[in-house]
């Protein structure tokens, strides 16, 4: 292991310790390797977008906005490749939670989900892309 000396300002210090008591930390040196690791993933992710991932996209709509849910279809089908599984959700009586399992490059796992995010009556809508070896 190396060992690192950082300068860290008191407002950056004080939300350190904050993130620290909220998960868990018991050291700074534990909290700060995660949040390197977590920000080094980030960084491959946007500097290879031909790179291999898997990815959950998270979305929430509501089902009685006309077309939106051929629509969300339609866009699945055209993307049959990267669709790998999804899970569909009736929240309330008018919105319904999805969660698409994707699998592909990240350039092309980003596009998609960009592309579904911006549907129109889309409420919110997230994807956590994870770097993978597998093809």
């Amino acid at each position: 292991m190396q060992r690192v000396t950082v300068t860290l300002d008191d407002e950056l210090m004080a939300d350190l310790d904050r993130v620290m008591a909220e998960r868990g930390y018991t050291t700074r040196s534990e909290a700060i390797r995660d949040l390197a690791r977590a920000g080094l993933t980030r960084a491959r992710i946007e500097a290879a977008p031909e790179a291999p991932c898997v990815a959950a996209m998270v979305y929430t709509y509501d089902h009685n906005s006309r077309e939106v849910s051929r629509k969300l279809t339609a866009a699945h089908h055209e993307h049959h490749a990267l669709a790998v599984s999804s899970l569909h959700v009736h929240l309330d009586h008018d919105t319904c939670l999805e969660v698409s399992i994707l699998k592909g490059s990240v350039g092309e796992v980003r596009h998609f989900a960009d592309h579904l995010v911006a549907q129109r009556k889309i409420q919110n809508g997230e994807v956590v892309i994870i770097p993978t070896t597998a093809r």
